[in-house]
């Protein structure tokens, strides 16, 4: 069964995309404030949450894996990117720029349909949603609409943070309360995406300066963990041969 590893990264869209009923609704709360410091500290903290909501925030970057072969890509939008700067890919994993996201989504939809089987880490609340609203805002259509399906089942979509929560059999606070991808990966014994001092909140920046590449190699390093954080996973926690 081929199974497909992947993770997403996302960046706010300006505010000037959205009209001025739609700024009213997004910082309603933050013009409740009682000063102008608590507005303007309420604004800021709404406009980072921006990439996180896929109605005010774009996908910039998918990174895929075979899990099995550990052969994929990397598609991302860059702005005028030229791979001729590059160093030429010579391992496993392609890298390709993309001038839209339209053009990324399309990329990522006709990879996917390959696959039999997807895992990531934190999909089911936050990549798969993304992927699915934003194809269905820019009109691209979605070879695989069956990733949001039953909840406690692990086809066609096993999330790691569902399974090593045991579906957050314990809260916030108990045995198996949930951590994040980087402290997971410290704790197996694996290679952190974060070790090499770029984390998601440096995208936006890092978009802002050109640094396309570096986007996309954070991404991949992502996955690259989540591969692993499976494989163990799979072995030692979830009966599946």
């Amino acid at each position: 069964m081929a199974t497909l590893v992947f993770d997403i990264e996302t960046t706010a869209l300006p505010i000037e995309n959205f009209d001025e009923a739609q700024q009213e609704y997004l910082f309603r709360e933050a013009e409740n404030q009682p000063d102008e410091v608590a507005r303007q500290t309420q604004r800021q903290q709404v406009v980072q949450r921006f990439s996180l909501w896929p109605l005010t925030g774009q996908i910039v970057c998918v990174a895929m894996l075979n899990a099995d072969s550990r052969r994929g890509k990397v598609v991302f939008t860059a702005d005028d990117y030229d791979d001729d700067d590059d160093t030429p890919d010579t391992g496993p994993v392609e890298f390709n720029p993309c001038m839209d996201e339209v053009e990324l989504l399309t990329a990522f939809w006709d990879a996917a349909r390959h696959y039999d089987q997807v895992v990531t880490f934190n999909g089911r609340a936050f990549d798969v949603p993304f992927l699915y609203l934003r194809s269905a805002l820019l009109n691209v259509p979605i070879s695989r609409k069956d990733w949001l399906g039953y909840r406690y089942a692990i086809q066609p979509h096993c999330d790691l943070a569902e399974q090593l929560t045991f579906y957050g059999v314990s809260g916030r606070e108990g045995a198996a309360r949930r951590f994040n991808l980087d402290f997971y990966c410290k704790a197996f014994g694996i290679e952190s995406p974060k070790a090499q001092g770029v984390t998601g909140l440096d995208v936006g920046p890092l978009l802002a300066e050109g640094r396309y590449r570096d986007i996309a190699e954070y991404c991949l390093r992502d996955v690259q963990a989540t591969v692993e954080l499976h494989r163990i996973w799979k072995e030692r926690l979830s009966g599946v041969k």
